[in-house]
Order: C-alpha cells, then sequence, then structure tokens
C-alpha cells in the first residue's frame, strides 16, 4: 500500500486536505517503513526493520482480500525470534520473509529526518539520537 505515495509533511494529521481514507491509509504505512529505517540508521544497536504482511482476509481487508491469514504473521514472529542471518538484519524491508525493496522515498534519509521532526513537533517529544 505505501507505494506511489509521498508523505505530505506539511499535513500528517490531514487536517488540511480533503479527507482520502485510502490514501491516509496508504500514506501511514508509508510513515511506518520510513520511521523503521530512521530507527536502524540512527540507532545502529537496535534492529528495526519494516514488513508488508499482504492483504488478509480481516474485517480491514474484507472477505475477498487474496492473502493467507496463515502466512500473515509468520514474517513479524520470525524477525523477532529467528537467528537467521537475514531475520539479524536492520533497516530492512519484508514481505513473507524475504527482502523486498520498499517505495524509494523509504530510503530518504533526509525524509526520514522530515518524519521525525515533524513528529516531534506534533507530540511535543523530540526524536531522541
Amino acid at each position: 500500500m505505501h507505494q506511489g505515495v509521498r508523505p505530505q509533511m506539511d499535513d500528517l494529521l490531514w487536517t488540511k486536505r480533503s479527507w482520502s481514507g485510502a490514501s491516509a491509509y496508504a500514506e501511514s504505512k508509508l510513515c511506518d517503513v520510513l520511521l523503521a529505517l530512521a530507527v536502524a540508521r540512527r540507532w545502529k544497536n537496535v534492529l528495526s526493520n519494516a514488513l508488508e504482511p499482504g492483504w488478509v482476509p480481516t474485517k480491514m481487508g474484507g472477505p475477498s482480500a487474496p492473502g493467507n491469514m496463515q502466512k500473515a504473521h509468520v514474517t513479524q514472529a520470525w524477525l523477532a525470534t529467528s537467528d537467521d542471518p537475514v531475520a539479524r538484519s536492520t533497516g530492512e524491508y519484508f514481505y513473507h520473509q524475504k527482502l523486498r525493496e520498499p517505495n524509494p522515498i523509504a530510503r530518504d534519509v533526509k525524509i526520514q529526518d522530515e518524519l521525525l521532526s515533524e513528529c516531534g513537533r506534533i507530540s511535543g517529544v523530540p526524536f531522541p539520537e
């Protein structure tokens, strides 16, 4: 969902734009990836990755979603517990235990830092170095 979107840093909370649930969801997923990669870059001793569980038949995904519910959670558990060298990586993006390239914007350090700054402004809590 995060492919093909760009976060609107001046309107992360959607107060200036006309509401679009699908666009807001896609932007939020990109922000999740940006945050995970920023944490991996800034905190070298922390493993931080992002992943895509797939479009699965949940209440949100709907009954016709083609994904497999039995596989949707496996990558999270694998990243958290596995000794596999790939699972012990950081700053990566996964889909079903395989590396996948995220939206290229997610690897843009300037945009990562803009997101951290804007989150700090919104929350009143700056992101620690």
